[in-house]
């Protein structure tokens, strides 16, 4: 998709090649031909990927990993790996270290670091040609000095060992903070290939600017900030197709319902942004503390097989996925699916209406009433709140939904939906986030506390690439722990601003 301001100029849709790089030239290359734009003219480019959720898994290049906790004496109980599924843990499992180390909640230190541990792990990990070592400490997102010092000891005594810190992935709570450690440096190889293949892509057409990678939260980080960071990267498919909705539409307060070709998302925009879950998430089957939309997916989409049987009609949740061209009946296949039944009724103009024949009009209206169903279904799940809300249809399969759902206020369905995942990629910002703990025993403290957190945002929003004049803090909540003394309490903050394009291309 080619964007020029707020002018849509120019979409395309290819599909996901093995070698990455020859999908974007494809579809790069096109854009520019059909935008009648040269490579000069392009300030930056912004991707949005999946590699790196469907590499996890799918349980493929993933890398030998060993995790190093600093806690003993305490949390000994449960090692690192554990609750991982067999096969994934089969896939990245390469040892695991405990040694002294670690702090309390409020910064105080539950024992000094063992640094001749720490070094006779690097070590060891030299000998046996294992790579990658993810290291996790007990509230190291409070203090992250351990964590660092044995970074830097195991980066001194084996310098080709590459070091993924909980501290900069994950957040409150050690095992899913850990084992954000372990996933993203099973994935940095694979990182490291990926990033070469876009920079090769882009070098191939002549487009000398900068990439950029679409995150979790819907904003983006650099190619650099990917090689390190690559499982940021895990839920930026809803997320972006959540920002492009709001940009298309301009509501800032709204359900969208993205329908693609097997499955439809449904999330909710809270101020521009997706709502963030609440609960811990797995992926993979392995489970992890990252800051993830809340996205209900549901069997949904264009190639949603229709069956009946006994006088019901049901649609999905199986799916002819991407073979839609190639089986639906208006295409020429044999296979009855969700989107014959938009053709055949009316509501939608693709393919060839004549190749459907005589089809029963009761099976039409059933199989109309079972995705009206689903899509109200999903929709009541994800409300919070009994009062209606407008509601935004985007992906291909947006012309699935013909009558507006109960509990929709309005019904949007705006220009260039199908292409709303890679509009939100696009207009993406740069943000910066707080998750910590602090004491706070009085409103003075708590003034401070915060003050501190919108600036420790603020100040890692600009330093991830925001121009420093449109950093505004977007989010901040705190959550009193009640069950740890000394008026523990959690502060997230999230400050987001414009990428500051003109001075990174000067650059």
């Amino acid at each position: 998709m080619l964007l020029s301001d707020r002018d849509v100029l120019a979409t395309v849709k290819v599909p996901t090649t093995s070698d990455v790089g020859s999908g974007i030239v494809a579809a790069v290359r096109t854009i520019l031909e059909q935008g009648q734009a040269s490579p000069a003219a392009v300030e930056a480019v912004m991707i949005g990927t999946t590699h790196f959720t469907n590499a996890f898994v799918q349980r493929h290049d993933l890398a030998k990993v060993h995790c190093l906790r600093l806690g003993l004496p305490a949390s000994r109980g449960v090692p690192p790996f554990s609750g991982w599924p067999d096969d994934v843990r089969d896939a990245v499992f390469a040892g695991r270290t405990l040694v002294r180390g670690g702090y309390e909640f409020d910064g105080r230190t539950i024992g000094e670091l063992d640094e001749d541990a720490v070094e006779e792990v690097a070590r060891t990990l030299q000998r046996d040609g294992v790579g990658q070592l993810a290291i996790s400490g007990i509230f190291s997102q409070i203090n992250d000095d351990q964590e660092r010092r044995a970074a830097q000891i195991v980066q001194r005594a084996a310098p080709e060992i590459e070091v993924s810190l909980s501290s900069e992935l994950g957040r409150t709570g050690l095992i899913e903070r850990e084992n954000a450690a372990i996933m993203n440096a099973s994935l940095r190889p694979l990182a490291e290939k990926v990033a070469t293949a876009f920079a090769d892509a882009l070098a191939t057409l002549g487009l000398d600017c900068p990439y950029y990678v679409s995150q979790n939260d819907g904003t983006l980080m650099s190619a650099d900030h990917m090689r390190s960071y690559p499982v940021l990267t895990f839920a930026a498919g809803p997320t972006n197709s959540l920002r492009g909705a709001a940009w298309l539409t301009g509501a800032s307060d709204a359900i969208v319902v993205d329908i693609g070709g097997t499955t439809s998302d449904v999330g909710v925009l809270v101020k521009n942004f997706p709502r963030q879950s609440s609960v811990h998430v797995d992926v993979g089957g392995v489970r992890t503390n990252f800051r993830m939309p809340d996205v209900l997916s549901v069997g949904l989409g264009g190639g949603s097989r229709v069956r009946e049987q006994d006088g019901v009609v049901t649609v999905g949740p199986d799916s002819v996925g991407y073979r839609l061209t190639e089986e639906a009946l208006i295409f020429g296949g044999e296979q009855l699916t969700a989107s014959d039944i938009a053709v055949a009724g009316g509501w939608a103009q693709i393919g060839d209406r004549e190749r459907l024949g005589a089809i029963d009009p009761a099976l039409v209206t059933g199989a109309a009433e079972a995705i009206r169903q689903i899509v109200a279904t999903a929709i009541d799940k994800v409300k919070t709140s009994p009062d209606p809300m407008p509601m935004i249809l985007v992906g291909g399969g947006g012309v699935l939904v013909n009558q507006q759902p109960p509990g929709v206020s309005e019904m949007m369905r705006p220009d260039h939906a199908g292409v709303a995942n890679a509009i939100g990629a696009a207009i993406g910002q740069v943000s910066g986030e707080v998750d910590s703990i602090f004491a706070i025993t009085d409103p003075t403290e708590r003034e401070h506390a915060l003050e501190q957190a919108r600036k420790e945002a603020t100040d890692k929003a600009i330093e991830a690439g925001a121009a420093a004049g449109s950093v505004e803090i977007t989010d901040i909540e705190t959550f009193p722990l009640q069950y740890l003394p000394g008026g523990a309490t959690r502060v997230f903050c999230r400050a987001v601003g414009d990428l500051a394009i003109k001075e990174t291309v000067g650059g």
